[in-house]
């Protein structure tokens, strides 16, 4: 009744040990993985738009720059 493995120790090599969905520190790493990857994508894409338009000459208003 606890889960389809639950009799069984699970043994993981490389990088499953950090990023798999049968432990909870694994599902952690994997959510804050994809975090990270999110808020650094969206970094980029703010800063390259803030470099076009200063190549541009003009002032970028939702920045607050």
């Amino acid at each position: 009744m606890a889960g389809h493995d639950s009799g069984t120790q699970h043994k993981f090599t490389g990088i499953q040990k950090y990023f798999n969905s049968y432990t909870i520190t694994g599902r952690r790493n994997y959510s804050l993985c994809n975090f990270r990857i999110s808020n650094f994508t969206c970094l980029c894409l703010c800063f390259s738009i803030y470099r076009l338009d200063r190549q541009r000459g003009r002032v970028v208003q939702w920045l607050g720059l």
